[in-house]
């Protein structure tokens, strides 16, 4: 059955949700995926896998409950049932004593279709053409560097047309395309082992290579390695450092962003509270924001049917905003802000971050190093975690030492940690550049994500080894 089809099929079940006693809200998200994975290990081909995924599902508001079904088959009788199966489920919740009471913000009726256009759509390109690049990425790899063991390249591509309809008369269709490529290789020389990794992302199509080149990706991954072979090991202690977008970015989505995602904020994170008060130091701007170009978590509508907005959470170091859904912005009185965003049909939508970044500021990259006795150049990342209570650690694969100012020899297995607010309060300079980085959020469910920022300079943060 055509989408069309789909989307007539959606409306009539929509007519009917109205007709059932005491529904607030009732809608119906319909996906189409097309798939593809590729992962070469070590010069071989292990995986391709393409593949299609289709289906839908129903959420039903009843009087403060709540309910969702969804069905892989895209016929009315399929819908009709799961439309059942949510209407009973939340009958029941609201039926229950000690329920949460999920009442959903409502929007005015809309028609709208968008389709994000790209230079080169993946579906056009043969997979033999997309696995030649990869190998032609692994030899040049291996060419730059003899002391390589091990490379692993993993290349991912999706398609995804989402339809929206809900009983407010909201009827949307959205077309949207995300190309992936990871490289992790690691490298020996003697006792010394070295890891690096690079992602790039486009939502621009077939375009990875148009983007950063075959080479260039080839030569940062092996420069990482080599500075990594014969870089020193970090001093512990508490250290001013320049950090650049990479490393911020994951800084901003992991340390900070989730604390500020209104189901955690209101569960207990650190900023619960805090709204209108100083967070951070006056250089800092954080936003969330759905509109940035070449993002992979830019989007017109989110997965509940709200038009797309920037959430600015820090306005020169104010809490500002909270990144809500349709029901905790009910719940705070406030809009929504378009961050309710699902994995696929098959679980429903969770408040979730889309393109988080700092805001550049008014210094030149050059003098962010200025003043700077001794302290570190972070430049790359190897991923971060952090709690609720504010406390979180970054693993930094590109690290350099800055001596009186200017960046000195490399380091290897860096890390920092300390409390995301007073290391915001330690940002003292912001630099004018600016850059946009991708990868994937795991809160339950996994979705895509970009996070970046310019160049930064924190006055002091607790520096640390880490085991490669």
């Amino acid at each position: 059955m055509s989408l069309n089809g789909v989307t007539e099929i959606a409306e009539k079940l929509m007519v009917e949700a109205e007709k059932l006693q005491g529904v607030i809200l009732a809608d119906v998200r319909v996906e189409h995926n097309d798939l593809l994975y590729i992962r070469l290990r070590d010069g071989t081909v292990d995986t391709i896998s393409p593949g299609v995924d289709r289906g839908a599902s129903v959420r039903v508001f009843v009087d403060g409950g709540y309910g969702f079904a969804y069905t892989t088959r895209l016929d009315l009788e399929s819908l009709r049932k799961a439309l059942h199966e949510a209407y009973s489920m939340a009958r029941a919740m609201a039926a229950s004593p000690k329920r949460m009471n999920v009442r959903p913000y409502l929007l005015d009726a809309l028609e709208a279709e968008h389709v994000w256009p790209v230079s080169r759509d993946p579906r056009d390109v043969s997979i033999e053409e997309k696995v030649k690049d990869l190998m032609e990425l692994d030899r040049t790899l291996t060419n730059l560097l003899k002391s390589i063991k091990s490379r692993d390249i993993i290349y991912r591509e999706l398609t995804s047309v989402k339809i929206y309809v809900s009983t407010e008369g909201r009827k949307i269709r959205e077309e949207k395309n995300i190309t992936y490529l990871g490289v992790v290789a690691t490298a020996r020389e003697g006792d010394v082992m070295a890891e690096a990794i690079e992602r790039v992302g486009t939502t621009r199509g077939y375009a990875l290579w148009s983007k950063k080149s075959i080479e260039d990706i080839a030569k940062t991954v092996a420069s990482r390695l080599e500075k990594q072979l014969r870089a020193k090991t970090p001093k512990a202690g508490n250290y001013p450092v320049v950090i650049a977008p990479e490393v911020l970015g994951v800084f901003v989505h992991e340390a900070f962003g989730h604390l500020t995602e209104a189901d955690l904020t209101l569960a207990g994170s650190v900023v619960k509270g805090k709204l209108g008060q100083k967070v951070a130091s006056e250089h800092v701007s954080i936003v969330d924001d759905p509109t940035l170009d070449d993002g992979f978590g830019t989007f017109k509508f989110d997965d509940e049917g709200v038009s797309a907005a920037r959430a600015v959470l820090v306005e020169k170091g104010i809490l500002k905003q909270l990144m809500v859904d349709r029901v905790y912005a009910s719940i705070l009185g406030t809009d929504p802000t378009g961050n309710a965003r699902a994995e696929s049909f098959r679980v429903p939508p969770l408040i979730r971050m889309r393109n988080t970044v700092m805001l550049p500021g008014d210094h030149s990259v050059e003098e962010l190093f200025e003043g700077i006795k001794f302290g570190y150049y972070l430049v790359s990342h190897l991923g971060g975690q952090a709690n609720t209570d504010g406390n979180f650690q970054v693993g930094v694969q590109e690290a350099y030492e800055i001596v009186n100012g200017e960046i000195g020899e490399p380091v290897r297995g860096l890390s920092i940690s300390g409390n995301t607010l007073e290391t915001l309060m330690n940002i003292d300079a912001v630099g004018k550049d600016f850059e946009l980085h991708y990868g994937m959020c795991g809160k339950v469910q996994m979705v895509y994500v970009s996070d970046g920022g310019p160049h930064v300079r924190v006055k002091s943060v607790a520096v640390g080894g880490r085991a490669i």
